[in-house]
């Protein structure tokens, strides 16, 4: 039985991963969007723009944005009308993201910190839950699964954006160079943190495989799965539903 969780290229032990993904994100909370910029050339915007898009969020649905804390999912998302609750296991991350709220006159948002693992909410509340660039750092991937599921109304549906592994040729080992050689560079630049943005790339290096991650998602009970891969695999949009 393995007792230990990766931490980037570490392996620790799962009641340490927490702790120290927490620090990562408390560290960067205040620069991590315009990290997001830098680190993509801005096509991060992109990416969220098609993601939203294809959770098709209406008027009236109850949402749940999971690892959404600075709202760049929920702002996108609360236009159409749909009732949002934003839940973040980090309240600096929660912090930034009710201060841009705030900033943009938005105050139709619910903000909650809550961990993906153990969500507080009772069992089919929500239509839709969504999660960008954050099931990665969970612990546990099965259980945020898990939890996805009960917490979604029968037909209700689950997206989740993630990076990958791109599989075009050519650009998979440019963008390897880049991201290991160049992206802690940028974070000690731009957010004084090589350290973290250096665990931010690894942890992506040990995410499951596309097809990996769409079996886990079936395992966790939802039907009609479909991966859509963005830049080759680079970025993917992983769907189920439940029925």
């Amino acid at each position: 039985m393995n007792d230990t969780v990766s931490f980037g290229y570490e392996d620790v032990a799962p009641e340490e991963k927490a702790g120290r993904v927490g620090a990562v994100f408390s560290n960067v909370a205040r620069k991590y969007d315009v990290m997001n910029d830098a680190m993509s050339v801005g096509m991060h915007r992109l990416w969220k723009d098609k993601f939203v898009r294809r959770v098709r969020p209406q008027p009236g649905e109850q949402i749940l944005d999971m690892a959404g804390g600075t709202g760049d999912i929920a702002f996108r998302m609360e236009e159409a009308g749909a009732s949002i609750t934003v839940s973040d296991i980090n309240q600096d991350m929660l912090d930034v993201g009710i201060e841009r709220a705030m900033e943009r006159g938005i105050d139709t948002l619910v903000w909650s910190r809550q961990n993906a693992e153990e969500l507080a909410f009772p069992d089919r509340i929500f239509d839709a839950y969504t999660i960008a660039f954050g099931i990665r750092n969970v612990t546990h991937i099965d259980k945020a699964l898990a939890e996805a599921f009960r917490v979604l109304k029968y037909g209700g549906r689950f997206f989740c954006l993630e990076f990958s592994t791109t599989e075009w040729p050519g650009f998979k080992e440019a963008y390897d160079a880049y991201s290991h050689h160049l992206v802690p560079r940028i974070g000690k630049a731009i957010a004084g943190d090589a350290d973290s943005y250096r665990y931010l790339i690894e942890s992506i290096r040990r995410f499951p495989p596309m097809p990996e991650f769409e079996r886990m998602i079936r395992e966790a009970g939802f039907k009609h799965t479909k991966v859509e891969p963005i830049m080759g695999g680079l970025v993917a949009i992983h769907s189920g539903w439940k029925v």
